[in-house]
């Protein structure tokens, strides 16, 4: 089984969009999630703004680390996450948009609730009903409570259970 990380989950939910939203424009595009590449690994170092060692958790045997990129794009990724199986229901180690997608001049919105809404689809897929657990930084606890319908169940412990998974599964991945 997989073990939980020392992380704690600190992206703030900017919007919950039915894809990803250009700042400037407004225009919404349709976006793809797929398991991220060697090559991919490359382009999302430090040393390219990005927070997190995207490359050692890809490495580990128990985790799962996809790209959400805008359709037909697949070269530009605007988000990470890395999940585990852990047998009856998804554990959400990491979180990352893109550092263009950070802050008040961010290319597009609606990244990291795109991300979690995998995670819930990819655990409703799996037949565990959409259930996704993470470890929240103390801060951001009320936050996922509000914007993603996640329930704090002690310390910095949260779990999306299926009623507000299959919501935004239905947001991000219409049936």
């Amino acid at each position: 089984m997989a073990k939980q990380t020392k992380y704690h989950i600190g992206i703030e939910i900017d919007k919950l969009t039915n894809s990803i939203v250009n700042t400037i424009s407004g225009d919404s595009f349709p976006t793809d999630v797929h398991p991220i590449s060697k090559s991919d690994l490359k382009n999302v170092s430090k040393k390219n703004g990005w927070v997190f060692d995207w490359a050692a958790e890809a490495k580990l045997k128990d985790r799962h680390v996809f790209k959400l990129t805008i359709r037909n794009n697949p070269d530009i990724i605007q988000g990470l996450v890395s999940i585990s199986d852990f047998d009856d229901h998804y554990y959400l180690h990491l979180i990352e948009s893109a550092p263009y997608n950070l802050g008040r001049n961010k290319l597009y919105e609606g990244v990291p609730g795109n991300l979690f809404a995998f995670a819930c689809k990819t655990s409703w897929d799996k037949g565990y009903q959409g259930f996704v657990s993470f470890t929240s930084k103390t801060k951001l606890v009320e936050h996922y409570e509000k914007n993603l319908g996640a329930s704090h169940i002690g310390g910095h412990k949260m779990v999306i259970y299926p009623h507000d998974a299959l919501k935004l599964i239905k947001k991000y991945y219409p049936f």
